[in-house]
């Protein structure tokens, strides 16, 4: 089933300002929130969707990407998509966007477990090279990440300072009358868990540093600086919180003789002049191995072909670019006397006088056509 459009979950257009995006989650989020609506499955999913538009929309370099690559930016083939948020994950990143509407951000709607939030653990970043070849065609990664993991026999037990709820209620008496704030308890860090037993190798929150292979599948068509994310392969959280995102950034290795732009490849082809004269055959290289292309006879210094459909896929699915070669007539620049003598006698043949057709476009049309 398609995604909605991230706009139109919230109700806005692309030119929207940052706080009519926030006015707009926030308006969403009300209608849709679990206290308003118990047990209710059809507003848990509109309530996660909005969170989920709101993450994009809310951070400018993923609105970017958003605005460019549509939702396959974050998706890439279902693996990395906000959509994987839990009640959790919205509540601790998106809390303050309620203010005081529901009592603090805490939730008992949705299963929510009597207004406990849990801590998230930490992200990981990691930087993955991928050559031409896997981005043409997609490639599985098996990578090794050194994330922090709970450690066996750790326990824990609920911290009495906020009675497991992660937070600590003060009421203020003021001119205004009593005043109610909720704040994260500043002993178990909001976890509603402290140490009760770790091994001795287990830092001060019961983690440990190990070694872990994350098999990351990576679709065709990434572009350089893109950054897709796997789910709770970051750290650990302490006690029952939610493990952290491992975040790949794409770095695109430069190919031998590939340059590319965007979804089009684009091959410097040398020609001597003997073979541009008389055509030939010529072997290059493409994303998915060698072909041979002909060459015709009279061939013109400059000339652009187009081998369709031998570029990149579309990271958003719109079919593959194409391999533009760029044909090069390359001249002697040392010459025999034999060879002298007879460009020599060559000099006023018609034959050699350029006359260039009709079909014959100029640099400039050249370049029109390759950018159209």
């Amino acid at each position: 089933m398609a995604k909605r459009d991230f706009y139109d979950i919230l109700g806005i257009n692309k030119g929207a300002s940052p706080e009519e995006i926030k006015k707009a989650y926030r308006k969403m989020a009300i209608k849709y929130h679990p206290d308003k609506n118990p047990n209710d499955k059809e507003a848990e999913a509109k309530f996660k969707e909005a969170a989920e538009a709101y993450e994009v929309l809310s951070n400018p370099d993923k609105k970017a990407r958003y605005d460019q690559f549509g939702h396959q930016a974050f998706e890439n083939g279902g693996r990395y998509g906000g959509h994987h948020m839990n009640m959790d994950d919205i509540f601790s990143q998106f809390g303050d966007i309620f203010g005081g509407a529901f009592g603090g951000g805490g939730f008992s709607g949705f299963g929510g477990g009597g207004g406990q939030r849990r801590v998230k653990g930490s992200n990981l970043r990691i930087r993955v090279k991928l050559t031409l070849e896997e981005i043409a065609n997609g490639v599985e990664k098996k990578i090794k990440v050194r994330r922090k993991a709970q450690a066996k026999g750790t326990t824990y037990k609920t911290c009495t300072t906020c009675n497991g709820s992660g937070q600590v209620t003060r009421i203020t008496n003021t001119i205004l009358g009593r005043m109610q704030t909720a704040t994260t308890c500043n002993v178990c860090g909001g976890a509603g868990q402290i140490i009760d037993k770790k091994p001795a190798d287990a830092d001060a929150q019961g983690l440990k540093v190990v070694e872990e292979t994350v098999s990351i599948k990576i679709p065709a068509g990434v572009v350089d600086g893109m950054q897709l994310k796997v789910a709770g392969k970051g750290n650990d959280a302490p006690g029952n919180g939610v493990p952290g995102d491992l975040l790949v950034a794409i770095e695109e290795e430069a190919h031998a003789t590939l340059q590319r732009e965007g979804d089009n490849l684009h091959y410097d082809l040398y020609v001597s002049l003997p073979n541009a004269i008389l055509g030939t055959s010529e072997e290059i290289d493409t994303v998915t191995g060698k072909v041979r292309i002909k060459i015709e006879p009279g061939v013109q210094s400059g000339k652009i072909l187009r081998l369709r459909g031998k570029g990149i896929p579309s990271i958003n699915g719109y079919g593959k670019g194409d391999l533009l070669v760029h044909v090069n007539v390359w001249t002697p620049k040392t010459l025999n006397k034999e060879q002298r003598e007879f460009f020599e006698s060559m000099r006023e043949d018609e034959h050699f006088t350029p006359k260039p057709e009709s079909t014959d476009k100029s640099f400039f049309e050249k370049v029109k056509d390759m950018f159209s």
